[in-house]
Formats: C-alpha cells, sequence, structure tokens
C-alpha cells in the first residue's frame, strides 16, 4: 500500500515536474526569441514599416495601366483596404481565419485543433492552426531554414512575430498587407496583381465566385491553378464558398447557384514584353535608370550617342531621374522595388491606333516588298549593290549577333563559328501571322529578319508636347531597335519646310516667283553641286514657291539655299531642336542629314503652334508608393520664328496636302479636315518619310530597311508616299472616328482673318 502510494507521488511530482520545466523551457524560448538572442526577430523599425518590394506602374494619360517594371517575380502592387471588395476579404476570413477578430495573433482553440486533429489523429481535413497574422508574419519574415535547429525555432519565431504585428497594426491593416503579400502566380504577386491577371478587374470589382476562386489559391497557388488545373480549382471555390455559407455570408441560395457555375477566367499573363506600347515603355526604362554620361564610357564611335545622352542628363529632368533624385533615407529611387506610379501622356486610344495602323500598313508593305525581290539572289538588298558588298554586310551582321559574341567568349576559332552560322537548326522565327518554327541556319536566320521593312513613329499635341502615341518598329519582340527616339535617317524632303521658313523669316512670301530650272552652286571647297529634280512639270517656267513646297522641287529649295550660307540653316536646324551631327553644306537643302523621328515631330510642332517649338513630353509626374507626389514635368516651350511665318508656312504645308506630294490623303484616304505635311524620300529611296500636322496634332512616320541598301528598286514604291504617308492616314482616321478623343474634323487652324494665304499667287499655283 506505502509502496503504491510512493509510486503514485513520485509519478505526480515526475509529471509536474516535467510540466514546469516544459513550461518554463517555453517561457524560456519565447522570452528569448522576444529579445532577440535566438533565432531571427526583426527590428522594431522594420516591423513598424514592413520592407514590400512593390513594382512600379505606368499610367496612360486615360489611366489605363500600360504595364509594370519589376524583378523576378515580384509584380507587387500595392492595394488599400478600401481598393479590396468586401467578397475578398469575407471569403478570406471564413477559409482562413474565422476568429481573426477574436484572438491577438494566436488562436489557442485552432492551434488545439490542429495538434489533436491533424497531428495526433491524421486528420486531413481538420485545418491548420496558423492564423492569417502568422501566415504574414511568415510571408514577411521568414528566412530559408538551413538546419534543424532553425526549422525547430521558425514556428515559434511566427508566433511572436504574430503577436507584435498585432499590437503595431490594425486588422483591416493585417488582412490589406497578407493579400498585398500573397504570390498568385504567373508575377501575380498580390490582389491587385491577380485580380487582373486572371480576371482583368480591379479587386473592388471582384464578383463574390472570383473572390471565392482567388481565396482558394491562397492555399497552394501551385495546386490550385485555374489555367492547368480547372476542375481542381473548382472544387477548392466550392470549399471556400461553403465556409462563407457556414459565417453567414451569404445564403443557401446564393451559395447552390454560385456552386454551379462553371470557373471561368480571363487571363492576361503580365509580363514585361506584353501589351501595348512597348517601345515606349522600354524607352522610359532606359531614361529613368540612366547614369550620369562619362566620356570615358563610350567608344569613339558613339561619340554623337555621348552627347545626345549629356545634352539629356543636363537638360531633361526625366532623364536619369532614379539616380538624380533621392527618397528620404538618401537613397536612389529603385524603378523596379519602390512601387512608382508614373502618369504619362500617352493615350491608350491613340497608341493602340498608332498599332493598328502599323501592322495594317507594314503587312502589306512588307508583301510589295518581298513580291519586288523575287528573283534577286541579293535579297533583300538592292540590285545596285554587288554580291560582295552584300556578303560583307551580311557577315557585319553575323559578327554583331548575341550567338557569335558568345562563341567568340567560348573561344571558339572564325572557321568553328562560321560552320556553325551555316549549318541548318530548328529555331523560332517571326512572321505577321504569328512565330514559325522552322529549320535554317543562324545565318539564313539573319537574312530572313532583314527582308523585314522597319517603322519608326511618334505623335505629339501641339499645344502641350504630350506624346500621345509611340511606336519604334513592327514589332518589340522581334525588332528591339527604337527607331523613334534612337534611329537617326537622312529626312529628304521632310527638311524643306525648315528652309522655307528661313526664307519667309527673311521677308520672302509665298508667292514670290523663281524661275523653274537647273541651278548649280559652288561650294566652299570650288565644287559644282547641281540637284537633280525627278520632276518634268513646268521646266523653263516662272513658279511661285507655294508651288515649289507643293511638288517637292529640288530645284527650288537649291536656290533657296544658294540665298544663304549652309551655317545659317544649320543653326535654324539647331533651334527647331535638331541635335545630331550636320554637315553646313548646300546638299543639305534636300535633306541629308540624319535625324530621329522624334526631333523631326518635335520640330513641326512649331508650325501649328504660331512659331514655338514644344519638345516631346512623356510623363507628366511620378508618385511614390504612398500616393505622395514626387516630381512633376512640363512642356518646354522655345520660340523659333514669328507668327507670320507660321501662317505663311500652314498655309503653304496645306497646300501641299491639299495639290501637292501629300494629295492621296484626299483622294484615297478621304480626310477632308485641316492639315498640313511634306513627304520625304532619300536617296536611293532608302528612306520613305511623311510629316503631317491638324491644328493639334503633329505625327511623323518613317519606314524602311534595317540597312539602307534594303529598300524598294522602283522609286514609285520607295516614296514617302507610298512607305510612311499611309501609316500616318490610317492613324488619323481612327483618331478622328473616336468622339471620346479631343481631336476633330471641326478643328481649324488658328489663323487671323485678315491673313490671305493666296494673296498675289496665280491660279495655276493650285
Amino acid at each position: 500500500m506505502e509502496k503504491a502510494k510512493h509510486i503514485r507521488r513520485t509519478i505526480f511530482i515526475v509529471f509536474w515536474s516535467l510540466f514546469l520545466a516544459g513550461v518554463l523551457c517555453l517561457v524560456l524560448i519565447f522570452t528569448s526569441i522576444n529579445k532577440g538572442w535566438i533565432g531571427y526577430l526583426p527590428p522594431l523599425d522594420e516591423l513598424q514599416n514592413p520592407q514590400n518590394k512593390y513594382a512600379t506602374e505606368i499610367y496612360s494619360s486615360d489611366m489605363e495601366v500600360l504595364g509594370r517594371f519589376f524583378t523576378g517575380n515580384d509584380n507587387r502592387v500595392g492595394v488599400t483596404y478600401e481598393g479590396i471588395s468586401p467578397n475578398v476579404i469575407r471569403a478570406l476570413i471564413a477559409t482562413e481565419d474565422e476568429r481573426f477578430y477574436r484572438h491577438s495573433g494566436i488562436d489557442a482553440k485552432a492551434l488545439g485543433r490542429a495538434i489533436v486533429l491533424t497531428g495526433i489523429l491524421q486528420r486531413k481535413n481538420a485545418g491548420g492552426g496558423s492564423t492569417l497574422t502568422q501566415q504574414l508574419a511568415k510571408q514577411l519574415y521568414s528566412p530559408t531554414s538551413n538546419s534543424v535547429l532553425e526549422r525547430m525555432l521558425q514556428k515559434p519565431i511566427e508566433w511572436v512575430i504574430a503577436v507584435k504585428l498585432e499590437k503595431l497594426y490594425s486588422k483591416e491593416e493585417i488582412i490589406t498587407m497578407y493579400l498585398n503579400q500573397y504570390d498568385f502566380n504567373y508575377n501575380a504577386v498580390g490582389i491587385k496583381s491577380a485580380a487582373q491577371v486572371y480576371f482583368s478587374k480591379t479587386p473592388d470589382n471582384l464578383s463574390i465566385e472570383e473572390a471565392a476562386t482567388l481565396v482558394g489559391m491562397c492555399k497552394n497557388s501551385s495546386l490550385y491553378n485555374p489555367i492547368r488545373r480547372n476542375e481542381l480549382t473548382l472544387q477548392r471555390r466550392n470549399v471556400v464558398l461553403g465556409q462563407m455559407l457556414k459565417q453567414d455570408y451569404i445564403t443557401r441560395q446564393q451559395y447552390d447557384s454560385l456552386c454551379q457555375l462553371p470557373l471561368e477566367v480571363k487571363f492576361s499573363r503580365l509580363d514585361h514584353n506584353m501589351g501595348i506600347a512597348r517601345y515606349f515603355r522600354e524607352y522610359l526604362r532606359g531614361v529613368l535608370t540612366a547614369k550620369e554620361p562619362k566620356a570615358d564610357q563610350y567608344p569613339a564611335w558613339m561619340k554623337q550617342e555621348y552627347e545626345d545622352d549629356l545634352w539629356e542628363w543636363n537638360n531633361n529632368p526625366l532623364y536619369g531621374f532614379c539616380n538624380k533624385n533621392k527618397k528620404a533615407d538618401g537613397t536612389p529611387y529603385n524603378l523596379y522595388t519602390d512601387g512608382l506610379k508614373i502618369y504619362t501622356t500617352i493615350d491608350a486610344r491613340m497608341q493602340r491606333y498608332a498599332e493598328e495602323a502599323v501592322k495594317e500598313h507594314m503587312q502589306a508593305l512588307q508583301k510589295q516588298f518581298t513580291e519586288e525581290k523575287k528573283g534577286n539572289r541579293n535579297a533583300p538588298f538592292s540590285k545596285a549593290i554587288s554580291t560582295d558588298e552584300a556578303n560583307a554586310i551580311m557577315h557585319r551582321a553575323m559578327q554583331q549577333s548575341e550567338r557569335f559574341r558568345q562563341m567568340k567568349a567560348a573561344k571558339k576559332t572564325e572557321k568553328e563559328i562560321e560552320a556553325a552560322f551555316n549549318t541548318p537548326v530548328e529555331m523560332n522565327v517571326f512572321s505577321y501571322n504569328g512565330r514559325i518554327d522552322t529549320v535554317m541556319s543562324p545565318m539564313d536566320s539573319i537574312r530572313y529578319h532583314k527582308f523585314f521593312l522597319r517603322c519608326g513613329m511618334l505623335s505629339v499635341d501641339a499645344r502641350n508636347g504630350h506624346v500621345k502615341a509611340y511606336i519604334g518598329g513592327p514589332d518589340y519582340n522581334q525588332f528591339k531597335y527604337d527607331m523613334a527616339t534612337s534611329g537617326r535617317r537622312q529626312v529628304g524632303s521632310t527638311i524643306k519646310p525648315f528652309l522655307y521658313t528661313l526664307a519667309m523669316e527673311e521677308g520672302m512670301s509665298p508667292c514670290d516667283e523663281v524661275v523653274n530650272e537647273p541651278i548649280t552652286i559652288m561650294t566652299e571647297s570650288g565644287t559644282a553641286w547641281t540637284p537633280k529634280n525627278d520632276s518634268k512639270a513646268r521646266i523653263g517656267e516662272r513658279i511661285t514657291l507655294r508651288w515649289g513646297l507643293a511638288q517637292s522641287n529640288n530645284w527650288t529649295s537649291a536656290y533657296l539655299m544658294s540665298l544663304f550660307t549652309p551655317q545659317s540653316f544649320v543653326n535654324l536646324l539647331r533651334s527647331f531642336g535638331i541635335r545630331g551631327s550636320i554637315d553646313p553644306v548646300y546638299s543639305l537643302a534636300l535633306g541629308t542629314c540624319d535625324i530621329s523621328v522624334k526631333e523631326m515631330v518635335g520640330a513641326y510642332t512649331a508650325f501649328p503652334n504660331k512659331g514655338i517649338r514644344i519638345e516631346p513630353l512623356y510623363v507628366t509626374r511620378i508618385e511614390d508608393a504612398n500616393g505622395n507626389t514626387i516630381a512633376t514635368f512640363s512642356p518646354q516651350m522655345q520660340e523659333i520664328f514669328s507668327e507670320t511665318t507660321s501662317y505663311k508656312m500652314v498655309s503653304m504645308l496645306q497646300n501641299v496636302i491639299d495639290h501637292g506630294s501629300g494629295r492621296r490623303i484626299r483622294f484615297r484616304y478621304g480626310l477632308r479636315m485641316p492639315m498640313g505635311g511634306k513627304t520625304g524620300t532619300t536617296q536611293n529611296h532608302s528612306d520613305g518619310w511623311f510629316m503631317g500636322f491638324t491644328p493639334k496634332l503633329v505625327s511623323g512616320v518613317w519606314t524602311g530597311g534595317e540597312d539602307r541598301s534594303i529598300h524598294f528598286d522602283r522609286l514609285s514604291d520607295g516614296q514617302g508616299a507610298n512607305m510612311a504617308l499611309p501609316i500616318w492616314a490610317l492613324y488619323m482616321k481612327k483618331v478622328l472616328a473616336d468622339p471620346e478623343l479631343e481631336y476633330s474634323v471641326d478643328d481649324e487652324f488658328d489663323m487671323p482673318g485678315t491673313f490671305n494665304p493666296n494673296a498675289g499667287c496665280r491660279s495655276d499655283d493650285f
């Protein structure tokens, strides 16, 4: 009897000793974690300000998200509690933490249930014990465990962090942080990205069944994937709906009807290379992250690029914004992680119209070009060059390819490289009807892609310089070189309005007459320059300057150039915003210099804007992740010539459209509103241009081959009126047909009623 009593006493003492020791051990562990003696516990200031990485969003002027800048899978965009549908909040609480509003970070009842039912009795559907706050703590602060001890401490650390989070944040803030943090796959990090990726909605507009689908994914977004495992995800969605019914968030009738609905998604993958305005977004990325240019970092052949970058750094507040400006902590802004909101001038509707116009015309032009090159063994190069010249161009292209650089880095010999480039392999190539899987050699691939003509386009509001549409090429994924801002090509006759402007400023009139005959000018080097003229009309007759510009007459331009020094013309071009290399020669009158589309469009804004040129503006303001405006941008304006000259030039450039080289805009495309413009075709018709403007909108288009030796062999096909003008016309038809846009066929040029553009001109000038 005594022995049994002694045994019971011993068991009692041992049990309570072990229990108290366990409690003491737990208290010691949690105290040590709380004090930071063991394990990892974030500093208090980090708990108060979690360092979430947020993607930067790019907005159009009509408030459409054009795209985002982010690193890896961090396409996370913050949203406030008010910006989340109550359906999402209810679904989340009902499914993940039904006592969320009644605990302080740790739910003892749920934890006990998980230990007994899940841990001991091994019931798979008994549920877990982690609260939403614990799950948030795990998402925010749980590093990867590298040892058994770290794994053992991970859960207690999450508990401590959860309790601290509950003290620092309201329940609404915790829910918001959780939903902003969760990774829903396909670069959809956070509820805002997920709503857009899976349902093309904002999170405040999610329906009950859509909210249930996304909350169901929170259990395991890889397993419950509506794209790959639709049926399984549907079952999970209905489980969430059942939990909402259980918590009285929905009625039995709602539950029954919603469970019958199929799981339908409107999937749109978020990717850097997807969406509209791809060339513009890449341009913006490069500009915002640019560093101060240093001359020693540019090779000699990039001297012009260095000068361009230096000018931008000194004069453009947007250029290098992230490196010029600092956050409150003194560090520069990070475009990929700081959650900036960039409000651009691009109009998403006009951008789509521009992309549609480019695709429509470039497909037709490409078919025409390919047809012309049939039978030419040097295709896509012109018949004017020899086989040796074509082979030399192809060899240079090979040496500039990424494949060549990689093989060089791998120490391959020239013979090995050439053999590899001439060996057929499986590859995926571009076509206007979609990518094509085929077999060809890398060398043939280079030639194949050189066949495709390129283009660049910019559309700017003449009143404020806002860039409304931006096209850098026919397809960004295949042809990444940006011909809107980076590329410069000869501009041909589109330079002539600048020369006529110089003449008007010197007191000449559109109705002044010259003899239409060949002209020879002795250059400063003592050589004679006699330009050719394609047109045979009215040779030997007296013609007006108005007629000469409308017909793009080279002899008239040469005559005007003879009245001034080439340097005076260069000086005027500089005032028009032309910053590239310009040789002060007489042939400059015919557009022999290389200019970018951006520079040309900016220059032409001066005509409808009464002599005031406006630098193209891409961004109006930038906000930080908290919605604070950290920068605003205003148009830069410069007066170049007088209002009187602008009236004369607008009148003459309207005549180009009504009676001159741009008249197909009227008879082929049926555009009737007031507009001015100028076509341009360069030597060997390597480049086709069209610059056009209405009272409010200036747009410019360039088309041509990747190399200057890639062009149509017939002038009728290669001229600007055939190559570039149709893109402008198709775009303008779409813009003017949209009643929601502020550009109308009823717009008129602002000219004084006393101005008569035809005063003194003969009737045969029209």
